[in-house]
């Protein structure tokens, strides 16, 4: 490798560092600013906890997913280093393909992503790996957004790698990638900003029960025991891994619809905005007007793109990342947790807490690993 590939690999790496910084603390910093200072008061009614994590959880949080970051970049370099050997293919193949295809991929990769995390995410959940991928992440028993991409650096490896697998095995445009990160930091700081801003139905289950809501995956947190899910509650329905008082929990946060659902109205039009302001962004930062088929590619890689003709761009960064849990015991593990400030699961009365398995303790079904 010559000292000019090493320079371009240097500043692919800044760029993919830079973009993935500024998207996630975009996402991060407004969804804090816009729920839990500007409409604290008015959702008080939908705050899932009482209680606030504290200004040091709140940086730690930001400092580790800075380092998350740094990692994401890291791997997205992978990629670079195919498109420039000219072994990435896939986006331009995507591109004859046509806009039907984008739609299409875009849909696909949103639901491989969803299926890739809550396997990954229930394997990492077992005792013999928590310590080693997941603590750091269930740190923040009570999340906060910026709980996005607090990951230990193994869990960030292990999430980064989504996005390089699917652009080699699945041919899609790289615009497309930059509208996945977008719906992706979206839902991951919402998931984590503990106000539950989802509709309810008069009955009080969510609207679109299809889809992960914020109390969801609080419970996640709080419990460590169910509900794996990052964008869809399917996979814990199919495998019997979603919290049993789930509706319950819901509905207490988000009913009765006649009050709270106006209340929560204004903060979810304005994020759905953000989210739809921010794809059309990445989409026109990678797309390349009048660009043929055989002309020179724009391949962007990790938070960037590379134009094989010299040429670089900015463009959006291939990394997932998503939020995470601790194995905890029965009972309330609030109490638990803020007594000991450790991980239960390694108590001795935490025995039955692995994340795989129906356990005599009654938990969730699967195959049992141990």
């Amino acid at each position: 490798m010559e000292f000019a590939d090493l320079i371009a690999f240097a500043r692919q790496w800044f760029e993919n560092l830079s973009i993935d910084l500024l998207r996630y603390a975009a996402f991060a910093i407004g969804v804090w600013l816009l729920l839990w200072v500007l409409l604290a008061r008015p959702l008080a009614a939908r705050k899932i906890r009482a209680e606030r994590p504290g200004a040091r959880q709140l940086l730690l949080e930001f400092i580790m997913s800075v380092r998350s970051i740094a990692i994401f970049s890291t791997v997205g370099l992978a990629t670079f280093a195919l498109a420039r050997s000219g072994y990435l293919p896939g986006p331009s193949v995507a591109v004859r393909w046509g806009t039907g295809w984008a739609v299409a991929s875009l849909v696909l990769m949103i639901l491989a992503h969803d299926a890739y995390f809550y396997w990954t995410h229930r394997a990492i959940h077992d005792p013999r790996l928590f310590r080693l991928f997941h603590l750091r992440h269930h740190r923040s028993h009570n999340p906060s957004p910026f709980s996005a991409y607090s990951f230990d650096i193994t869990e960030a490896s292990l999430q980064a790698a989504f996005v390089p697998i699917w652009m080699l095995l699945v041919p899609t445009q790289w615009p497309i990638v930059g509208v996945f990160m977008v719906h992706q930091i979206a839902r991951n700081t919402i998931g984590h900003s503990g106000y539950e801003i989802f509709p309810a139905r008069r009955d009080g289950r969510p609207l679109f029960d299809f889809l992960t809501t914020t109390t969801h995956h609080d419970l996640h947190h709080a419990t460590a025991r169910w509900n794996y899910g990052l964008y869809f509650t399917w996979w814990d329905r199919w495998m019997g891994t979603e919290h049993p008082d789930y509706y319950a929990r819901f509905a207490r946060a988000a009913y009765p619809p006649s009050s709270s659902t106006r209340k929560a109205s204004a903060p979810m039009a304005l994020l759905i905005a953000a989210v739809v302001v921010t794809c059309a962004a990445s989409g026109r930062a990678h797309a390349q007007p009048g660009r043929e088929t055989g002309s020179a590619e724009t391949i962007p890689i990790g938070a960037h793109s590379v134009d094989t003709v010299g040429a670089q761009r900015r463009g959006p960064p291939p990394e997932l990342y998503l939020s995470n849990t601790i194995p905890q015991c029965h009972g309330d593990p609030r109490s638990a947790w803020s007594r000991t400030q450790r991980n239960p699961a390694c108590s001795p009365q935490a025995r039955h807490c692995s994340g795989f398995g129906r356990t005599s303790s009654g938990g969730p079904r699967g195959v049992r690993t141990s």
